[in-house]
């Protein structure tokens, strides 16, 4: 198994060592419109995303149409309280005969396009489609009969953690890979909407690299872009981020959706943090060497005569940092000079009659 568990999804090399997968998840931003799906593939890809994903789901595929206590959504999203899961569902889900003209959309915008898929009749649809991978949803991780199927397509799989602990994610992750998953992401997300930064802990990332041996990445449902750009000095090789056309325009998700302009802030942000993270670094850089001049090293501070020794008044440690470090002091001084040395003159061991 390669270290960094890369893998790829159409095209695109995801892992360590690669470009972040930008992906932007379309959830129920379409407002169930057809022409503004589109319109929000194209814009994605103009913003310059890897990725658009989309939720396969119908409101009896996920619940029942029930109006008891327990199926009315409570203390979540100002948008969604007081609905029943049904009728949130009823007007969020896109409807599945869009899907054939949504992927062409991306196929003429050259953007990757994908689902989560929830049950096993999605599954079943979306290999129709011949999506290039599949999305599990956060509150489907403890669903182990349908991971099963999902292991089955033999195709990578991002998974979303949320509330899940340690041990239903082993499970999950054991459950994909008995049954024909070999490529796993685990994206690190805070299932409430809009997530608080206090309650986003982001050092879970690099930690679930290295304990589920899988890429690890971020499914950000904060309010801006923060968190993204800083997921990445923790070694986010994913990131997925919520997108609309315009929040004014509502819609159950629209309030922690980013629009397309800060996608695309989102995407050269993500971009420029990359470069940042670079690689361990000590020594001087080749734009570091103009500023030398700030350094200190030894120089001749007066005429020195061949043959005359160095001392602590022909000699001295100053700036710039164009000769011996100063730390060459003690051993130089006493030393005599092999040449004849000009005031101001950066001192170099060619100088020093080291035999003396």
């Amino acid at each position: 198994m390669n270290k960094n568990y890369n893998f790829k999804i159409g095209n695109k090399e995801i892992g360590t060592g690669n470009t972040v997968f930008i992906i932007a998840e379309m959830s129920a931003n379409h407002n169930q419109n057809l022409e503004r799906a589109k319109e929000m593939i194209k814009s994605a890809a103009v913003a310059g995303a890897d990725a658009v994903k989309l939720q396969t789901y119908t409101p009896d595929t996920l619940t029942i149409d029930c109006k008891k206590e327990s199926f009315i959504v409570k203390d979540a999203n100002p948008d969604w309280d007081g609905k029943t899961l049904y009728d949130l569902y009823k007007t969020a889900y896109l409807p599945w005969e869009w899907y054939s003209e949504l992927r062409k959309t991306a196929d003429d915008c050259g953007i990757i396009i994908f689902s989560t898929a929830y049950d096993a009749t999605a599954v079943d649809f979306l290999e129709k489609m011949d999506v290039p991978a599949y999305k599990i949803a956060s509150f489907e991780v403890n669903d182990i009969e349908f991971l099963k199927r999902v292991a089955k397509t033999g195709k990578p799989v991002i998974i979303s953690k949320g509330m899940a602990s340690i041990e239903e994610i082993e499970l999950a992750i054991s459950t994909l890979r008995e049954n024909g998953t070999k490529d796993i992401a685990l994206l690190h997300c805070v299932s409430s909407y809009p997530a608080k930064p206090e309650d986003m802990n982001l050092a879970t990332i690099p930690d679930i690299k290295e304990r589920f041996k899988v890429v690890s990445g971020l499914s950000d449902h904060s309010l801006g872009i923060t968190m993204c750009i800083e997921s990445i000095a923790f070694g986010a090789c994913i990131i997925e981020k919520h997108f609309t056309l315009k929040r004014s325009d509502g819609g159950p998700d629209s309030s922690f959706s980013i629009e397309p302009e800060e996608l695309r802030h989102l995407v050269k942000s993500v971009k420029d943090a990359e470069k940042a993270v670079g690689k361990v670094q000590y020594g001087v850089l080749k734009s570091e060497l103009a500023n030398m001049a700030g350094r200190r090293s030894l120089f001749a501070i007066r005429d020195i005569k061949a043959g005359e020794e160095f001392s602590r008044e022909n000699i001295r440690s100053i700036r710039p940092g164009y000769g011996l470090a100063p730390k060459f002091m003690p051993e130089i001084l006493g030393q005599k000079a092999l040449a004849d040395i000009a005031r101001g003159t950066p001192l170099d061991w060619e100088l020093v009659d080291k035999n003396n």
